[in-house]
């Protein structure tokens, strides 16, 4: 089983490194942001400058004042680190696909498995770190084998970052009950009783912690030690059919992403024909080195798993991606997955139909052409009227529920709506001679009729119709109908529908 690998980033001036990013000027100062307090000022955050002039967080602004004259303040904005944080933990991303927010100035990374794309613990830090500091924060950075140890240790060790099998013992039992997340007033006795380090407490009896300290005390100290799960609220769940490629150089050219896609389905496709299943949407994103994210999505009629396939289906739409200064990391994801079982095949029978796989492809390079809402697929329905005859099938598998009517010609294209026409008849149950249609006059050559279709008792009481099958002098078939009976004087013609 791989080792856990967690790691834990302290954003030691979130704030003013936000402010100075808006204002360069502001780093090389000392400056401080305020927010009022019980009816006072007092000082919120700090930056590097002003906290080696020893003004800490929560000193009121008057004694600020009067420590540093030249002091550089700003009001403080209300939940700019909460925002901050969610911003910053979604572009981390890019280093695993499992970043949670650990309000109220730090991320958790969850790193297993991935740090030996960047060669390893070391490296993996080095790199989250420079990439950090090139974008204006001042960090530090610790990976351990639970997410508290490397919480105590980013902002607590004086010792090493990486926190391996052969140290994590030593190094945790020289940090300060601080590093164990526990509440003030528990740290507070802990020093009152001499207790300046875990291993002065560490080895005493558990009633007698639980009892002087209480429960929590002992679950933070199982937490750090790995016997207790930690919660782990990532910002973007992640997607259980996922790949991930970083690039050694960022990706520019449209070549580079081609390679770059065809690598992430061959490996995706592999692992989902293993579990017999296949895609049915997919999404490529790409982490530019700016720190946008750009993405293109496909989507299947059927679950599929056929690289080929599904790599002509993204071509269409890779035009869309604009790598601007270059793309860093690919990531292929495939949120919607379904059972793909290999079909039986018949040495003689041929598949035909909807359970045609190579139908089921064309139809998805042509909605990712001329889009899926183009395309639909019709099911015979139990109703008589024939706008209410069908329906709109769900997927490509579905079967219809009856079959369709084939005792009586139907036309090819049937209007969504009957469109009233100007007519004229004869006698009674005689077709029409002549029709108006859009302005112009058809003249009537041959005519078949009349079929009486009616409405549903149940759903509606109204007028029936009486459709004719009429082809005019030019050779143009159409549906007709007279909604009513020929001798009422509200009765009205329609046309319905053209024949092939």
């Amino acid at each position: 089983m791989m080792a856990a690998r967690y790691v834990s980033i302290w954003f030691r001036h979130l704030n003013t490194d936000w402010f100075s990013l808006r204002q360069p000027s502001l780093k090389a100062k000392p400056f401080v942001l305020r927010k009022p307090s019980h009816g006072r000022m007092i000082v919120s955050a700090v930056n590097a400058n002003a906290a080696s002039k020893g003004i800490p967080i929560g000193m009121t602004l008057a004694d600020a004042r009067a420590l540093h004259p030249e002091l550089e303040i700003q009001d403080d904005k209300v939940d700019l680190s909460d925002k901050l944080l969610q911003r910053l933990a979604a572009w981390c991303i890019r280093f695993t696909p499992l970043v949670a927010v650990d309000a109220p100035d730090g991320l958790m990374l969850d790193a297993t498995g991935c740090t030996h794309l960047w060669g390893g613990d070391a490296g993996y830090l080095d790199f989250i770190k420079q990439k950090l500091n090139e974008r204006g924060y001042d960090v530090r950075l610790a990976i351990a084998g639970t997410a508290a140890l490397a919480w105590g240790t980013a902002r607590f060790s004086t010792g090493p970052l990486v926190i391996t099998e052969e140290v994590w013992a030593e190094t945790f039992l020289r940090l300060p009950p601080e590093a164990l997340r526990l509440e003030a007033d528990v740290i507070e006795r802990l020093h009152k009783l001499g207790l300046h380090h875990i291993c002065q407490f560490i080895n005493m009896p558990r009633a007698s912690l639980r009892r002087r300290f209480g429960l929590p005390f002992l679950q933070r100290i199982d937490m750090a030690l790995g016997r207790i799960p930690e919660v782990f609220n990532a910002v973007q769940p992640c997607e259980p059919y996922q790949e991930r490629l970083p690039c050694l150089e960022p990706i520019t050219t449209a070549t580079g992403i081609e390679i770059a896609l065809h690598e992430l389905l061959k490996t995706l496709c592999l692992r989902l024909q293993q579990d017999q299943k296949g895609l049915r949407s997919a999404i490529l994103k790409c982490y530019r080195v700016d720190g946008k994210m750009v993405q293109v999505d496909i989507n299947t009629n059927r679950p599929s798993h056929h690289v080929d396939h599904l790599f002509k289906l993204f071509v269409l739409k890779l035009p869309l991606i604009e790598p601007a200064l270059g793309i860093e990391l690919f990531v292929l994801e495939s949120p919607r997955v379904e059972a793909h079982l290999p079909q039986q095949e018949k040495m003689w029978d041929v598949l035909t139909g909807t359970t045609d796989a190579l139908l089921a492809e064309l139809l998805d390079r042509l909605a990712g052409k001329v889009g899926s809402h183009t395309i639909h697929r019709y099911l015979p329905a139990e109703h008589y009227w024939p706008e209410r005859s069908l329906r709109t099938a769900a997927t490509l598998e579905e079967n219809p529920s009856h079959e369709w009517r084939s005792d009586k010609p139907r036309p090819l294209q049937l209007l969504q709506h009957p469109e009233p026409i100007q007519v004229t008849a004869p006698i009674p149950d005689y077709p029409p001679m002549l029709f108006v249609y859009a302005g112009k006059v058809h003249k009537i050559a041959k005519a078949d009729g009349p079929e009486r279709i009616e409405q549903e008792w149940w759903l509606q009481q109204g007028e029936h119709r009486d459709y004719y099958r009429v082809e005019d002098e030019e050779g143009q078939r159409y549906w007709l109908f007279r909604l009513g009976h020929y001798d009422d004087k509200t009765y009205q013609w329609f046309i319905h529908g053209f024949f092939a």
